[in-house]
């Protein structure tokens, strides 16, 4: 079966080359196709065909702003000319469209996939969720994560039948864990871009009075900081930039536990990470999150309550035993249900039941 994977911002290069090399693995021929990182290397697995066929000049830009506004003139003659080059495959799996209220018109008459990474988008307004909405429509099948993101789906109409739970894999390709030196004063990690609805600022709050431990706060800023420089105390310590997949791995190694405080979820490719590596898990009670701590490996509080946040992360970090029986389930479900070889098989269960019929 001839698959692409489009991504046309790379906007998930561990995911995608992550899936890539398991459904190559298992047997498809893959084509990856999307844009240059702009930020560093990204991992390539081996297995799968990569094409870097959106934005070819927008990534010769520094300027982010500048560099915004090449991609968006570039976005729909590469949609188009992607749309001609996409005859060749089965099936065609998108994991992000950059521009929604356009992208509808855009999409090539072959079988279509879409996940729903984040059920609407976050940023861009109403009109851009709206168009969210309606694209699902043009899909024959649609990927989440989760029964949550089901439900979701559901409630903005999306047929029941067209949806599909495939749990995000673990990231296993930054390699097993290291767990932290015995004697050394504990670790705690928050990673991953500095956004408004991953409550870093109920994690600052929680922090207060929380002695012998440190914690990091890593990520590339997508938000105002200065209010989280102003609520970090003693033994905080924030790292505003954007981390490349072995300083994320080491960071994450380091962790007694990681904790991610989202206000609002799906799933978060941080915390499968994290899975991949065997760090137990502190997560607020949103979205698919719940469903992780199923396996074993993680704890949940209610989102936005610090106070709940703090008394958890004092009782973990007090008792070792605990933590050390989440890493073992983290790295039982990293081999099982979250495995990419599982993932794979599910992926490759949702192309055979569209491929042929060319939307």
């Amino acid at each position: 079966m001839r698959v692409d994977i489009v991504d046309p911002s790379a906007f998930t290069p561990p995911y995608d080359d992550a899936l890539c090399a398991a459904l190559a693995a298992a047997g498809a021929d893959v084509e990856l196709v999307t844009s240059r990182f702009a930020y560093g290397e990204v991992p390539d697995s081996g297995g799968y065909t990569r094409r870097e066929d959106f934005y070819r000049h927008a990534a010769r830009v520094s300027s982010p702003r500048l560099r915004r506004a090449a991609k968006l003139a570039e976005h729909i003659p590469d949609m188009l000319r992607y749309r001609a080059r996409a005859r060749s495959a089965d099936v065609v799996h998108f994991q992000w469209l950059a521009l929604p209220p356009v992208d509808g018109l855009l999409l090539p008459d072959r079988p279509r996939v879409i996940t729903a990474h984040d059920i609407l988008p976050r940023e861009g307004g109403a009109l851009r969720r709206q168009a969210q909405r309606r694209l699902y429509a043009r899909f024959d099948a649609v990927v989440v994560h989760s029964e949550h993101g089901r439900g979701r789906l559901v409630a903005l109409g999306v047929e029941r039948s067209r949806i599909h739970v495939i749990p995000h894999g673990a990231l296993a390709h930054l390699g097993s864990a290291a767990p932290p030196a015995a004697g050394e004063q504990p670790v705690v990690v928050f990673a991953g871009l500095m956004r408004p609805y991953k409550g870093i600022d109920v994690l600052l709050r929680a922090w207060r009075g929380i002695d012998g431990a440190r914690l990091i706060v890593a990520g590339m800023p997508r938000m105002d900081t200065a209010p989280l420089r102003a609520l970090a105390g003693p033994g905080v310590e924030l790292r505003e930039r954007y981390l490349p997949d072995d300083e994320l791995a080491a960071l994450l190694r380091e962790a007694a536990i990681v904790v991610l405080p989202y206000r609002e979820a799906d799933q978060s490719g941080v915390a499968l990470t994290a899975l991949a590596l065997g760090r137990p898990l502190l997560l607020s009670d949103v979205g698919g999150f719940p469903e992780l701590a199923a396996t074993g490996a993680a704890e949940t509080v209610p989102a936005g309550d610090a106070a709940a946040l703090h008394d958890a992360l004092a009782r973990l970090l007090a008792d070792a035993p605990r933590r050390a029986a989440m890493s073992a389930a983290a790295a039982a479900a990293a081999a099982g249900n979250y495995s990419w070889s599982a993932v794979a098989r599910a992926t490759l269960g949702v192309y055979e039941s569209v491929a042929g019929k060319g939307s």
